[in-house]
């Protein structure tokens, strides 16, 4: 069996020589082998940096996530804490946006307008709960009521007197 084996091995690199060692056509099947083998090597090696892109790309994504957005250690400027505040209180689908305004100033929160008690007191504690804000001023009230002052009596419990 082993001399079978060597037999045929021997055979096989007979032939692998006689058909890349002719004189006619060996010059042209070795090139093309050398051209077949050049593209499946770069071939894989792209792959490979297709590859290790990706990967590179993920981690970065990753990192990107879980890394808080906006400057560290800034406080966000007044329209960009309104916008936010707005986004919050109005996520509902039937939540008071056509008479209710948001401005912020110096970080605290004025609302304006107006809406029904339970709405008011729900968008009051709303606004109060997004990052960055230091108070809520509500300044909401009934239709067909006349509008609270702005006196530092009507401030919310999460807004500091003297501020």
């Amino acid at each position: 069996m082993n001399s079978l084996f060597t037999f045929a091995l021997g055979a096989a690199a007979g032939a692998a020589a006689a058909h890349f060692l002719d004189p006619d056509s060996g010059r042209q099947r070795r090139n093309r082998m050398r051209d077949q083998a050049d593209s499946k090597a770069r071939s894989t090696a792209s792959v490979v940096q297709t590859q290790a892109q990706h990967a590179a790309h993920q981690v970065k994504g990753a990192a990107a996530t879980v890394t808080p957005s906006g400057a560290r250690g800034e406080d966000a400027d007044d329209v960009t804490l309104a916008r936010k505040v707005e986004t919050v209180i109005f996520r509902e689908s039937d939540a008071p946006k056509g008479t209710v305004s948001v401005d912020v100033q110096a970080g605290v929160a004025y609302l304006r307008g107006t809406a029904d008690q339970a709405w008011s007191d729900r968008l009051a504690a709303e606004a109060g709960g997004v990052d960055g804000i230091k108070g809520v001023r509500n300044l909401l009230h009934a239709p067909g009521t006349p509008a609270p002052s702005a006196e530092p009596g009507s401030l919310t419990p999460e807004e500091p007197q003297g501020s």
